[in-house]
């Protein structure tokens, strides 16, 4: 897919920079003219487009039609990259990803994503990964994830291949198994670099029409990126008790390359803000003490290490953290956005405002099942008791906006925003 990139014209440059700047006085915790509102949905497009669940994520022009009237629609001061978080059905079976099950994969048509948790690493197995990660990757855990790796277990044991031994090696890849994964990997590319490109031409023509994307990269803490990816609920909470040194272990080791990566990945973006997405750190998950061991000193290096680079962190604490508030204060003010979606956001206001800028947290029931005066008044709550009194408040829902919200409450709460804070 190629295009002739769209022409920004100065009147939509100048509203694009107006709504960034919005968000960077937000972050560097500087007053905006008015507070920005956020727009990020999956799911909820299908509804506001008509069409089902299956559609919205293998039909990428119709995606980015419906996402483009969307942002023209409600014009938020910044979107979410709708194609990369959405449209992502024929890049997800070209792999035969096996973590996921997906709207006509596994569920009905119209459901939403479930992802299987599983052990994709063995509790036995914390050594491999820790003496050659990029070996246990390629010896055990990819083909385990995606169908089309399997037949690269087959490849030969890389560190020690020298001189002669490099030629013997080479058997390897005339293995009809391993042909064949490299031919579906070849394919799965393919696919991934159309995902990519019609990302980037429907980034480019929000921007011409003067629209900033509110992230692009995204990332894992360390903790949550062992828990969910690799040895699953409940195998990671016995580690906490019978692995734990290793786990230490492979948390400095799992932050050291998940840092690497995700500098990276922002500086291709050409977007410093990295959405980061928090599973394990809510009050109910662990004990204080388990949460000052192992989870928050990794994701506390990582947050920093991260600012260094230039890069402006987004995590999104899911569920309630409000007994995390003091620990998670610990980091360089000024440098990143805490979204929270179900924290009292008032009393996050009280012990963070000073330190980072807020995101969030209309209650996804309110939003569902409420009527659009009460998003009016939620939204005039949090302008209340957060804007109002000085808190750089960046309004979204919980998690984005819920699958099954009314279109008219969509309309209040972005309404709103602009009558009580614009």
């Amino acid at each position: 897919m190629t295009a002739e990139a769209p022409v920004q014209t100065a009147e939509a440059k100048a509203a694009y920079d107006t709504r960034w700047k919005r968000v960077m006085d937000c972050v560097e915790l500087r007053q905006p003219d008015r507070m920005p509102v956020a727009m990020l949905a999956t799911f909820w497009l299908a509804k506001y487009g008509n069409i089902s669940h299956r559609q919205l994520m293998y039909d990428y022009e119709k995606t980015a039609e419906i996402a483009t009237r969307a942002v023209l629609e409600f014009e938020p001061d910044i979107h979410a990259p709708f194609i990369l978080a959405i449209a992502t059905g024929n890049a997800l079976e070209a792999m035969d990803f096996k973590q996921l099950q997906w709207p006509g994969h596994g569920v009905g048509e119209d459901h939403p994503y479930q992802y299987l948790d599983r052990e994709y690493m063995k509790a036995d197995e914390y050594d491999e990964f820790l003496f050659d990660p990029t070996g246990f990757y390629l010896q055990k855990y990819l083909p385990r994830v995606a169908g089309c790796f399997e037949g690269i277990d087959e490849l030969p044991m890389w560190p020690g291949l020298h001189y002669f031994r490099l030629v013997g090696a080479m058997r390897a890849f005339a293995k009809p198994s391993v042909k064949a994964a490299f031919e579906k990997l070849v394919k799965a590319g393919e696919e991934a670099e159309r995902l990519a490109n019609h990302h980037a031409a429907f980034t480019a023509k929000m921007a011409a029409l003067g629209h900033p994307g509110s992230y692009v990269s995204t990332a894992v803490s360390p903790y949550d990126y062992i828990a969910d990816y690799f040895r699953g609920a409940r195998g990671m909470m016995t580690d906490l008790f019978r692995n734990k040194d290793k786990l230490l272990q492979l948390l400095d080791k799992a932050r050291q390359f998940l840092t690497k990566m995700t500098i990276n990945a922002s500086r291709a973006s050409g977007n410093p803000v990295v959405f980061i997405p928090i599973h394990w750190a809510p009050d109910a998950f662990m004990s204080d003490k388990q949460f000052r061991e192992f989870w928050w000193p990794p994701f506390r290096q990582m947050l920093v290490d991260l600012i260094e680079a230039g890069v402006i962190p987004m995590p999104l604490w899911e569920a309630d953290c409000t007994k995390r508030l003091e620990i998670i204060k610990d980091i360089p003010p000024g440098k990143c956005i805490y979204w929270f979606e179900r924290t009292d956001m008032v009393k996050a206001f009280e012990v963070l405002g000073d330190v980072v800028a807020l995101r969030g947290n209309l209650s996804p029931s309110m939003m569902t099942t409420g009527t659009p005066q009460e998003v009016d008044a939620a939204v005039k709550h949090l302008v209340d008791n957060v804007w109002n009194k000085g808190g750089k408040l960046i309004l979204d829902c919980a998690f984005g906006i819920p699958d099954e919200t009314p279109i008219e409450n969509v309309r209040a709460m972005f309404g709103a925003a602009r009558k009580y804070a614009g």
